[in-house]
């Protein structure tokens, strides 16, 4: 069996990019695999209209590289597109044309495995390497295994939609309950947008851009059903756009961040939800001026907005008519109050989390771990004792808001191959920003920013 220096786990956005950027690299065998049959972004949210929050420059490879023949650019000239994207004078791809151009590139990179689940990694001792587990469904129908060897692991598995305990756990009743209206996620929303407006009443749970993407989406039609929405934020806050906020999604803030500590972080993370979980101001000014729209001439619309209010229990029970419906248990946090609110169906924009993958457990003697059970991620993205274990957007509470962002993607792949190949494929911007963050001499434990893993020189090809 031949050892990779590399078996990617999961093609989402950040893995496909590292096979966009490893593709022409010579000194990097690669295999990436996932689960699925196919790349597919977010499909449950793929709303006609709806944008993308980043510019296309935050494509898969184009921040690292923007030479490579799989940037935005590359895909719109391919596919005979790029003048029309000129013409219409918008940084902001489509969601819909994201996802596509994301299909594009990985029709064109073969180092792809579909319809490979990784069940397990283990460290195989004699040869210092790794060994990756996946499962393959036969024609037969039967399970085969593939075993793949490698030098570095890189994980791309994403974050998983998170429900708090009392709609996770009216999401287990409903499913229990003849006639009851969905209670879902936002990542499932489309599949369910009929049987939502069939319900008779719909409500929101959840603060940021799906949460408003979803109300807007329903709001049109509020009328033939009851709409409402519920944030437990303090109100329905836009996403900082201004250009020195912007400037936290560099390599020095990042410095900044994992240097502070564990318990900090997190303070620190929560406070700064804004900036990359608010909603585009633009969607909100639409949201009012639809409401202002459907309100004009004294009509009415079934809908209500409740702010600084949280679902702190939730049960279904039978109707006047006899049909189940949903009680939530609403909490005001300045008033201190709760009052009942009843609903046939829920939709929940209540986030994504990240964990270790179980796939891990028999390396988990030689994962970094936190005293909460989470990766203490290294400044170079490492979560193993030897370094040659990566995650990719599983870092938030230790790298802060640049985890998430499709624009950083590049630099922390170009960071992952330098430790890889042991140069700089790609160069890895040090500076960017005017501001400093923290004070003059360092990080708040009297050390300096962690430097990048490979020597500061132009890059290489």
């Amino acid at each position: 069996m031949s050892t990779y220096d590399v078996v990617g786990i999961g093609i989402g956005p950040f893995n496909l990019g590292l096979a966009a950027l490893a593709d022409p690299l010579a000194d990097v065998d690669a295999v990436f695999l996932d689960q699925a049959d196919e790349f597919r972004w977010h499909p449950g949210m793929m709303l006609e209209g709806a944008t993308i929050q980043v510019p296309f420059l935050a494509d898969l490879v184009t921040m690292a590289d923007p030479t490579s023949p799989f940037s935005f650019l590359a895909f719109l000239k391919a596919t005979g597109r790029l003048y029309p994207f000129y013409v219409r004078e918008s940084f902001y791809p489509l969601r819909a044309e994201y996802d596509q151009y994301c299909r594009w590139v990985a029709a064109r990179l073969d180092s792809l495995r579909w319809g490979r689940r990784v069940v397990a990694v283990e460290h195989d001792a004699s040869a210092d390497e790794y060994v990756v587990t996946a499962e393959v469904a036969g024609d037969d129908g039967g399970i085969r295994r593939e075993r793949y060897q490698a030098r570095h692991v890189v994980l791309g598995v994403g974050t998983t939609p998170r429900l708090p305990p009392p709609l996770a756990g009216l999401a287990e009743s409903a499913g229990r309950t003849p006639g009851a209206g969905p209670v879902i996620h936002t990542a499932d929303y489309l599949p369910h947008r009929d049987a939502l407006r069939a319900s008779g009443a719909v409500t929101v749970v959840g603060s940021g851009q799906s949460a408003a993407e979803v109300y807007r989406d329903l709001l049109e039609d509020a009328g033939a059903f009851r709409l409402d929405w519920v944030t437990r934020s303090p109100r329905f806050f836009p996403m900082e756009y201004t250009k020195l906020t912007l400037e936290m999604t560099s390599p020095e803030y990042t410095d900044h961040f994992h240097g502070l500590a564990p318990e900090l972080r997190d303070l620190v993370g929560r406070e700064q939800r804004n900036l990359y979980k608010g909603i585009s101001g633009d969607l909100i000014d639409d949201i009012y001026d639809t409401l202002y729209r459907r309100t004009a001439l004294g009509r009415e619309v079934p809908t209500t907005l409740l702010s600084d209010t949280e679902v702190v229990a939730a049960r279904t029970e039978p109707a006047d008519d006899g049909g189940p419906e949903h009680v939530l248990t609403l909490r005001h946090a300045q008033l201190g109050r709760t009052v009942e609110h009843r609903t046939r169906a829920v939709v929940a924009a209540t986030g994504y989390g990240a964990g270790v993958p179980e796939l891990l457990e028999p390396v988990r003697d030689r994962l970094l771990l936190d005293d909460r059970g989470r990766f203490d991620v290294t400044r170079d993205y490492a979560v193993s004792t030897d370094g040659r274990i990566h995650t990719l957007n599983g870092e938030e509470h230790t790298h802060g808001v640049t985890a998430p962002d499709l624009g950083f993607g590049p630099w922390r792949n170009s960071v992952v191959l330098a430790k890889i190949t042991g140069r700089e494929p790609y160069r890895v911007e040090r500076r960017i920003a005017f501001q400093q963050f923290g004070l003059p001499g360092g990080l708040p434990d009297g050390g300096t920013p962690a430097a990048s893993p490979a020597p500061a020189a132009e890059a290489t090809r």
